[in-house]
């Protein structure tokens, strides 16, 4: 049954993962501060910390459905103006997604591959591992069980102890030497769900590489499921096309037993001299710039739904969650493209569709000749977004690009143009409820603490908006500029600091 780009599979909603989170091992004695309050039920096949720490930041959404919201931490538009430096850590390399806090510690990667566990309190190093290589895109870690699991250079991921940092495994799952893996795991019924891309240090968007995600056994390290985000033969071209994989942790529904994925876009974009405008790949080019609903114990299809057919504009639809209405929940997905789209989270069949930011000339379907375009292949919503209480917030880049149909633009747009947006969208309708401009380029992501929303600029302004009106509440200067996303817990703020001389991990304690 297909539909304007959406296709639901048939198969219908499956009952909640019986597996339970087990025992956690001995290496947990590194992690022992127990939060007081739940604010949400832990799913079956949840690891032992998310039950452990539920007021701490465990996972890298917050939770399953991908929130990025807590509360109950103190921080809110009365006390954020008290916040302040309580400690820093430098690292070797940028920082493009979200420490972790876990009990005492912050875990966290850095861009030479580093991982360290931090002392919550004081920033100090428990442990640190070595440096295991470059990745071009985000990078980070997941805490699962005892174990710690970040990327392994370009070519796979890595396990570790999470009390000692002493090397559990390694698996190594690229296809070609230019296939890499830009993406923070996350752990959920005893698999870490990651996913390969056709971009590494290794070459940008070569013919024939492709993304594939993967679930791989959290204690081996072995594959358990594979699902290619493209076609078997590269709709038609393996020689020159190129495309698929996902940037960003997916969103869990286990009620559903499903996971769905935000996946990124097809190249090349927005062609060549021998192929202008994509025609080395004609057709909608499945199932880049798609949510994928996916079997979180198999890894079958059940839906997906098609945001940007045959792209040509670099419109990754890269972030997924789940909002919580009044009138039941709604699986939502948006990206590079600047549009925000609320799903059926049973069948994949679109509810509503609004873009956010600024679009000029993105609906076209072909150039004939140099065009300016917004969002550019840098602009739209590039980095999470969050949602509470029925209402998803975004960070939108507004940083045009001009394109020219016979040649690639696989290195972005300029940033700095233009100021940026965060916008507020009710889930259920898809309605704009407030939009404001921050100062710069919104790259840190947005994280719902209490009644506030926070984003950061890669100029590096830390923003915090009153929730309900949209209001700037606070401004913070940073020691650099930041393109990964906050934490929150307990009266804590960690931020990622990842474009400062030295990067670093910044702690913000209440006074």
């Amino acid at each position: 049954m297909v539909r304007s780009g959406w296709r639901w599979i048939g198969v219908t909603a499956v009952a909640a993962l019986a597996v339970g989170a087990g025992a956690c091992s001995s290496s947990e004695e590194g992690s022992s501060r127990t939060s007081s309050t739940t604010t949400t039920s832990v799913p079956a096949g949840a690891p032992a910390e998310v039950a452990t720490h539920p007021s701490d930041w465990v996972l890298p959404g917050h939770d399953y459905d991908n929130s990025r919201a807590t509360s109950g931490t103190g921080i809110d538009a009365s006390s954020v103006r008290r916040l302040s430096v309580a400690w820093r850590h430098d690292v070797g390399g940028s920082l493009s997604t979200v420490p972790l806090i876990v009990g005492d510690t912050v875990y966290v990667q850095d861009g030479s591959g580093k991982i360290a566990a931090l002392d919550r309190e004081t920033g100090t190093a428990r442990w640190e591992s070595e440096a295991y290589g470059l990745s071009i895109g985000p990078f980070g870690v997941a805490v699962a069980d005892g174990r710690v699991f970040g990327l392994h250079g370009s070519k796979g991921v890595v396990a570790l102890d999470a009390a000692t940092g002493r090397e559990l495994w390694v698996r190594d799952i690229t296809a070609t030497p230019s296939t890499g893996i830009d993406i923070q795991p996350v752990v959920y019924d005893g698999i870490v769900l990651v996913s390969t891309v056709p971009v590494s240090i290794g070459g940008i968007y070569k013919g024939g590489d492709r993304g594939v995600l993967h679930a791989l056994d959290a204690a081996t390290g072995e594959v358990r499921w594979t699902f290619d985000t493209t076609t078997d033969d590269l709709w038609g071209n393996p020689a020159v096309n190129s495309g698929g994989g996902a940037w960003y942790p997916p969103s869990i529904d286990a009620e559903r037993g499903q996971v769905v994925w935000g996946i990124a876009n097809p190249a090349p974009f927005p062609g060549t001299p021998e192929f202008p405008n994509g025609s080395s790949r004609p057709g909608p080019n499945l199932y880049t710039d798609s949510a994928v609903a996916l079997d979180v114990r198999t890894g079958a299809l059940r839906w997906y739904h098609q945001v940007h057919p045959h792209d040509l504009f670099d419109r990754d639809l890269v972030h997924t969650l789940v909002a919580r209405t009044g009138g039941g929940p709604v699986l939502v997905a948006t990206g590079k493209g600047g549009v925000v789209v609320g799903l059926d989270p049973d069948t994949g069949e679109p509810r509503w569709s609004t873009p956010v930011g600024h679009h000029d000339n993105d609906e076209l379907t072909e150039l004939s000749g140099p065009t300016t375009v917004a969002p550019g292949t840098y602009g739209g919503v590039l980095t999470p977004p969050a949602s509470a209480d029925g209402v998803v917030f975004v960070a939108a880049v507004d940083a045009p690009a001009t394109l020219k149909p016979d040649e690639t633009a696989y290195f972005g747009a300029e940033m700095g143009q233009n100021d940026g947006s965060v916008v507020a969208v009710d889930a259920a309708d898809g309605h704009i409820r407030w939009q404001t401009k921050v100062p710069g380029d919104p790259l840190g992501g947005v994280t719902v603490v209490d009644d506030l929303v926070l984003t950061a600029t890669l100029q590096g302004t830390i923003v915090a908006l009153d929730r309900d009106r949209g209001d700037v509440v606070w401004q913070e200067t940073a020691s650099g500029g930041i393109n990964g996303w906050m934490s929150a817990a307990e009266g804590l703020l960690v931020v990622p600091v990842g474009n400062a001389q030295p990067a670093q991990v910044v702690a913000y304690r209440l006074r």
